[in-house]
């Protein structure tokens, strides 16, 4: 079996990734450092690997492209035709072959360039050759951003397509929109289609799978047709074409009988028609879907002669319902039986048939011979007579073998029906001896002990009591405030406890305010200069506390002007020692700058001043680095790496 799986193909990048991903690449892969003081021969060799490391590159994320894509040549028909309507099959071939193109002119400028560079002379030659050629190769890339786009939305929309094999027992539902079509993929199979009201909810082919006679089998469900010309249909309606003409299936075609889709039966019937061609050689069956709403009594005589002209022609009609489960499994215990007996003659007429004939002779197939007379029928248990004859009286549903069949709510419906009183009861699940114990209280145990062995029986008694004094301590006013016995001084503290409380709040608003004007911020450390002792007795007076001193003392401590004082009543009796001291106080006051301390003479600060720009060019160097010339230093030394160890201590290795 062919494996149809597109979910692995690899992810496309766009142009400005592809070279980001190529050129980060050779960075990291080839050298970095040359000097123009290299012999010429190894400054060539240094940007040819460069050219053809960056071109090699380049070829193999191409390639790699290139060969995930499938080619539409030598895939199925049904999937080739699917990309025909999903992608247009030339805009698809195009993007493909310039991808292929941008390759080989990627190759072809690889081999110039390097050829090219033999012959350069000096190593800014060199550089410019390299430099040159992968910048053509980047141009090259770049116009390929529209195709490498396309295709990676192409790879996106393959990556979400179903794993739908062209080649197995296939069960096809189609027809009119809202219908019924994903309805009965639901009930047939486990896949969980939307299904809603309104026409074309199903927009895409849909995939369930299922199980019968010990084989698997798929169930493709597909968009809703309309009847007009084949050139007038959408991409939608056009992937139902494509999966009719090309799939080997038993075609199931759903109709409503209650005409609550929007069309007639007329209108059904004349769809069957028009797109009969296409189940050519295909098991075809109708599904008169919706006899629960509308019956097969109720229906008029002309609507029951369009039936009736279907199975005079060979197409078998199965009166069914997707909401009740009537004739389901019927139709496709039917289609199914049909399909497995035509694919069997398909695979006795093929080329393997002649081998067949030629070993025919050599098949015996024995039947058993009859011991005596005696009937020996099968054993059917009371039980199960029992639901067949409840089943008859109460005109109850029966499959193919006589069994009732009851279908179970989910815990999902179960939720939706119940709404909020819903609740997960996992305990209905248990499979007790006594069922009536399902719902009793599982002991807790601790340290082997079970805790109910430990509660007081009385507790709920004494819970009681203490509700009950509680009762009457509210009732007596215990608990209510006095605030009216409080003394002057905790009045006082509380008044003043608000004070602060208010005077921070205007702090803040104050802060917000000053904070939506759009000056320049004054640091806090300026604005402490022009603040003074006033200032905070002011404050903290408006907070209640009072700094004043009757005494006439001080809070804070000052400068003692005493030494001031005596400065200013120093004798001035000797002169020259006078002037020596001003004279050193100007020395001290006239610093010299930082740079020029520890310097004799002109000559030593030009000298300091050499070195230190001297000390500061590597920095600078690094500072104009570019990505081109960044360093990666050894980060294995030789020396330390290689060579034997001897019996003695390794720790420097």
């Amino acid at each position: 079996m062919a494996d149809y799986n597109f979910k692995n193909i690899t992810v496309v990048p766009s142009s400005t990734e592809f070279v980001d991903l190529i050129l980060s690449k050779t960075q990291r892969k080839t050298a970095t450092v040359v000097h123009k003081c290299y012999p010429i021969t190894r400054i060539r060799g240094f940007y040819v690997r460069k050219v053809k490391f960056t071109q090699t590159n380049f070829h193999d994320r191409l390639s790699k492209i290139l060969t995930d894509f499938p080619r539409l040549d030598d895939l199925h028909p049904f999937y080739a035709d699917l990309y025909n309507v999903m992608y247009d099959r030339n805009h698809y071939k195009i993007a493909l072959g310039q991808i292929n193109t941008a390759r080989n002119l990627i190759d072809q400028v690889g081999r110039d360039y390097a050829r090219l560079l033999k012959y350069a002379d000096s190593l800014y030659r060199c550089k410019m050759l390299k430099k040159t050629a992968l910048g053509r190769m980047v141009t090259i890339i770049k116009r390929q951003n529209s195709s490498l786009k396309f295709l990676n939305d192409v790879r996106q929309h393959m990556a979400r397509l179903p794993a739908i094999d062209p080649n197995t027992r296939t069960l096809l539902i189609t027809g009119f929109p809202n219908v019924g079509k994903s309805s009965l993929i639901n009930k047939l199979t486990r896949a969980e289609v939307e299904i809603a009201s309104y026409a074309f909810t199903t927009k895409s082919l849909s995939v369930g799978h299922m199980d019968y006679r010990y084989l698997r089998w798929q169930v493709v469900d597909t968009p809703g047709l309309l009847d007009k010309p084949c050139v007038e249909r959408s991409d939608i309606e056009m992937k139902t074409i494509v999966a009719l003409a090309h799939l080997r299936a038993a075609i199931i075609y759903v109709m409503d009988v209650s005409e609550q889709c929007g069309e007639s039966m007329e209108s059904q019937l004349l769809l069957f028609e028009n797109i009969r061609p296409l189940f050519t050689n295909k098991p075809i069956y109708v599904m008169a879907n919706k006899t629960d709403i509308v019956g097969k009594d109720e229906l008029s005589e002309e609507n029951m002669k369009i039936f009736t002209d279907l199975e005079a022609k060979g197409v078998p009609v199965f009166w069914s319902s997707t909401k009740t489960d009537v004739g389901i499994m019927e139709m496709r215990k039917a289609a199914c039986d049909k399909l497995l007996v035509q694919r069997v003659e398909a695979k006795l007429q093929s080329k393997s048939s002649g081998r067949v004939e030629a070993n025919k002779n050599r098949i015996h197939v024995a039947v058993p011979v009859k011991r005596d007379d005696k009937e020996r029928p099968a054993v059917i248990p009371a039980a199960v007579l029992a639901k067949r004859a409840k089943a008859l009286e109460t005109g109850g549903a029966l499959t193919g073998e006589g069994m009732e069949v009851v279908p179970r709510k989910s815990e999902r419906q179960l939720e939706i029906e119940m709404d909020d009183e819903y609740y997960l009861d996992m305990k209905k699940w248990y499979n007790l001896r006594n069922p009536e114990e399902k719902y009793d209280v599982i002991p807790e145990i601790w340290n082997g002990h079970n805790v109910a062995d430990f509660v007081d029986p009385e507790l709920d008694m004494k819970l009681d009591e203490l509700e009950r004094q509680e009762g009457l301590r509210e009732e007596a006013g215990y608990y209510d405030n006095d605030e009216g016995s409080d003394d002057e001084e905790t009045k006082d503290t509380r008044k003043l406890a608000q004070q602060i409380r208010d005077k921070r709040t205007i702090q803040l608003i104050e802060s917000h305010l000053r904070r939506k004007v759009k000056k320049a911020k004054l640091p806090r450390k300026n604005m402490k200069e022009g603040m003074g002792p006033e200032d905070m007795m002011e404050d903290l007076g408006k907070l209640g506390i009072d700094l004043d001193d009757d005494e006439g003392g001080s809070h804070f401590r000052s400068r003692s002007l005493v030494r001031k004082s005596r400065k200013r009543k120093a004798p001035s009796d000797n002169v020259e020692k006078t002037v020596s001291n001003r004279s050193q106080s100007r020395n001290r006051s006239m610093s010299r700058p930082r740079s020029e301390s520890g310097l004799r003479d002109e000559n030593m600060m030009a000298k300091a001043k050499k070195m230190a720009r001297t000390a500061q060019r590597p920095m600078i160097r690094l500072g104009k680095a570019g990505e081109s010339d960044r360093h990666i230093p050894t980060l294995k030394p030789k020396h330390l790496l290689t060579g034997k160890r001897g019996v003695g201590k390794t720790d420097r290795r």
